[in-house]
């Protein structure tokens, strides 16, 4: 059976500049076509990896916390540091995540862009998905949590910069060394 991969998603919008916009900072997409009806953009060799839809009728869902549908997309950073250094610029941006987890196989930060859509940067745990997906497979510690632990990034952040290894940070976090107080909700980004 052939097994096509993922390329590109595509949000209804009615902030098309403004999703532009937060996309570009976060996930350093560039705008490869824009029109009337909305824009693809993309951040890679492909022709576009996110299309953002703006047509006239298009309105906010009032009960989006209440309705099914896709809960987040996600973006791989290649190091512990490019996830982190980006934290860094985001958060001087005034771009904050809603939540933080260690899964466990990856670290991950879920931001809600201005549609109220979550947004995971995540970096693989292991550096090699073989090994991070054996372990999603076969660990008694996923299975009995899959969703995994919450943590603090800022506290996270000066670790990292204090010379913590990445390894130990992620030891620590599941740990459960680093948690935010309170924790917070895992669902939709609250309005802004």
């Amino acid at each position: 059976m052939a097994k096509p991969v993922l390329h590109h998603v595509n949000l209804m919008t009615t902030r098309l500049q403004e999703m532009i916009e937060w996309y570009g900072h976060v996930a350093g997409l560039e705008v490869a076509h824009l029109a009337p009806v909305g824009a693809w953009l993309t951040n890679d060799a492909a022709n576009h990896r996110l299309a953002l839809i703006s047509l006239p009728d298009t309105t906010d869902d009032p009960a989006k916390d209440t309705h099914t549908g896709l809960h987040h997309i996600a973006f791989e950073h290649a190091s512990f540091a490019d996830m982190f250094d980006s934290y860094a610029r985001l958060r001087e941006l005034g771009i904050r995540p809603h939540f933080c987890l260690d899964h466990g196989l990856t670290t991950s930060m879920y931001y809600g862009d201005p549609d109220r859509n979550l947004v995971e940067l995540q970096i693989d745990n292991f550096g090699d998905w073989a090994k991070s997906s054996h372990w999603m497979r076969t660990s008694p510690e996923f299975a009995a949590n899959p969703i995994g632990v919450f943590f603090n990034p800022d506290r996270v952040l000066d670790a990292y910069r204090a010379g913590t290894s990445a390894a130990d940070i992620h030891r620590a976090a599941m740990a459960g060394e680093f948690l935010p107080d309170p924790l917070p909700p895992i669902g939709i980004p609250p309005r802004r």
